[in-house]
């Protein structure tokens, strides 16, 4: 039975260990923390659950197939509900409008503020569900480990399609006008840690992914997807090992040995690693051992955005805020001048507000709001020092937000818990502190990240955000899956 070791328990190790597991692997999952997760975690403090990491889930498919693959149904696992609205999203001019996959309402918002951008909403639409097809299609559902993976014609083909020179914002301005709606649709480009200006303009799909395929809540919390996960894991046979750090990858002859921690060596015939691939690379393998990822060649690479986090608890609600709720500044380009050009802490940042206890009572006691405020924030830079920067702008957020609407919300604070840059760093392991590895603000990065599988080291593999198809919790999982599925092929 061959020996596969999985370094870290976020939802792409956990997706990986399970398919492997089923299909007869040996599995051993390694995770440096008490708890499994990555950067998908829980706090709570006193009446108050947050879920420090990703909040916002689509594409329910990618966690079906993972229970589905062991035989199980997701339903037993984990309770899921539709959000709606989705999002709300507020502009500096005072205007309001809630995502839907109501294309009427989503108009009737939109024209309140452009009727012209209000007319262009279907075709947009339209050209975001294209992009989405040809990337399900083309991107998503396959890895590019080998060369003929990356130069076939279907793919060279689903490239022309996707307009891969193009910018978000430049394909948003075939479109519309309004700098309201540019910055509604343009905040996509985030959630692959990017600019809108720079990113491709392939990841408009989020439009259509949203939009059209909807926004779902857990019940009990983002983080009990995690818990699902393991739940399946131990069930299927995979060993899990926490509170272990992982010291170093173990390469012999141009291929993978095994592992070495605080506890110990492990044996593996594969090392899948979970975790950010730039930090992997240069904090666990030897540079010797790795010619074409040395750390000459990791420097030139540009990092993506990282984030400021408050976790508030609050003795009052606000009926200004929905489950999921976005405060755009007046400036939206200034935003990613400060984070990519200047790589300075936001003067006047986008704020994005998660209030879980807003679909789910049992997360804050009643009259009470759980608040995940997140502001982006430039990856670790000698430009930031967030040790001295961080509560002072903590308080300006804070007068922001009441200045926008959340009435008292200062005096009204009883717990209050900060993460910076630097915090993400030392908890995950990321890069630089940044939260997808390398950014998407050019065709290069966005498009060939770092390999699912090694170059120079045979039987070592990467899951995760940091590597193909992407970031986000759906896609993570599906990297999982992809892996599995090219090991037991191999």
């Amino acid at each position: 039975m061959k020996k596969t070791i999985i370094i870290g328990g976020g939802l792409g190790g956990l997706s990986c260990a399970i398919n492997l597991a089923v299909n007869g692997y040996r599995v051993t999952l390694i995770e440096k923390e008490a708890e499994l997760g990555g950067k998908l975690t829980r706090e709570v403090h006193g009446d108050y659950s947050f879920d420090l990491g990703p909040s916002t889930i689509t594409m329910m498919s990618a966690f079906d197939e993972v229970f589905k693959a062991a035989g199980r149904k997701r339903e037993d696992y984990l309770t899921v509900y539709p959000i709606n609205p989705m999002t709300r999203n507020i502009f500096a001019d005072g205007s309001i409008v809630d995502l839907s996959s109501n294309i009427e309402q989503m108009e009737e918002q939109i024209s309140r503020y452009s009727k012209e951008d209000a007319r262009q909403y279907r075709s947009f639409l339209q050209e975001s569900n294209r992009l989405y097809t040809i990337s399900e299609q083309e991107f998503l559902n396959r890895l590019l480990v080998r060369k003929r993976d990356r130069f076939n014609y279907n793919l060279i083909k689903g490239f022309i399609g996707i307009q891969p020179f193009t910018s978000i914002q430049n394909l948003l301005e075939e479109y519309f006008q309004h700098p309201n709606t540019l910055a509604m649709f343009g905040r996509y480009a985030t959630y692959v840690g990017s600019s809108p200006y720079q990113t491709p303009a392939v990841f408009s799909m989020m439009a259509h992914l949203e939009g059209s395929l909807g926004i779902y809540g857990i019940k009990g919390g983002t983080y009990y997807i995690v818990e699902a996960f393991e739940k399946l894991a131990n069930e299927v046979g995979v060993t899990i090992k926490k509170n272990e750090q992982v010291k170093k990858i173990c390469v012999s002859n141009k291929k993978v040995t095994g592992i070495e921690t605080d506890h110990g060596f492990y044996e593996a015939d594969q090392v899948v690693a979970n975790g950010d691939a730039l930090a992997i690379y240069r904090e666990l393998i030897e540079e010797n051992d790795r010619p074409s990822m040395t750390n000459k060649e990791i420097d030139r690479i540009e990092p993506s955005l990282s984030g400021f986090v408050m976790l508030l608890g609050v003795k009052k609600q606000f009926s200004l805020l929905k489950h999921h709720t976005v405060f755009f500044p007046e400036d939206y380009q200034r935003e990613f001048i400060d984070l990519f050009d200047q790589k300075r802490a936001v003067e006047d940042p986008t704020i994005y507000i998660c209030y879980s206890g807003y679909s789910d009572s049992e997360l804050c006691s009643k009259g009470k709001s759980n608040l995940f405020v997140l502001v982006n924030a430039p990856a670790q830079t000698k430009h930031v020092h967030w040790d001295e920067l961080k509560d002072n702008y903590a308080s300006r957020i804070k007068t922001k937000l009441e200045n926008k609407g959340l009435i008292n919300l200062v005096d009204s604070v009883e717990i209050q818990k900060l993460s910076t840059p630097d915090n993400l760093q030392k908890r995950t392991g990321a890069y630089k502190g940044a939260i997808y590895g390398m950014s998407s603000n050019s065709f290069r990065q966005a498009f060939f990240k770092v390999n699912n599988k090694a170059k120079d080291i045979g039987g070592l593999w990467f899951v995760g955000g940091s590597t193909h198809p992407g970031g986000g919790t759906p896609i993570v999982t599906k990297s999982g899956q992809l892996v599995a599925k090219a090991i037991i092929d191999s």
